[in-house]
């Protein structure tokens, strides 16, 4: 296992694009430049983003500088969940496993469905009048 390798990683979300840097320490996580918790007020989001150090067993053995942009809170959370799992693929490839297992390899193709014309919304239709 190489250990004192930065290793980076692209993950998307929606229209969110997360780039994280990993390299050993301690466990601090810095996104846009602001520790983890000031970044994600949110627990939800915040945990969303420790899975994959989770699944792997490696929380506090590596620090992440994250830059994301694009989207909401929830698509950057996404995005930068599956930036650290695929950077941290890339230092071991025994992670992939348990990321695989846990589902945090996959890409979520869900995005928003464009607005067609002669419709209010993508899918919702104006008032029918018969007369």
């Amino acid at each position: 296992m190489q250990h004192a390798v930065k290793t980076s990683a692209v993950g998307r979300r929606k229209t969110a694009v997360a780039r994280a840097i990993l390299a050993p320490g301690t466990g601090k996580i810095l996104i846009n430049k602001k520790p983890l918790e000031q970044y994600f007020p949110l627990a939800t989001l915040r945990s969303d983003v420790m899975k994959p150090f989770d699944a792997t067993q490696t929380t506090g053995k590596y620090d992440a500088r994250v830059n994301v942009e694009g989207g909401g809170s929830t698509g950057q959370a996404g995005a930068v969940k599956l930036a650290i799992a695929r950077a941290l693929v890339e230092v071991s490839e025994e992670n992939r496993a348990f990321l695989r297992k846990d589902n945090l390899l996959t890409r979520d193709p869900r995005m928003v469905e464009r607005k067609k014309y002669g419709q209010k919304k993508a899918r919702k239709r104006f008032q029918f009048s018969k007369r």
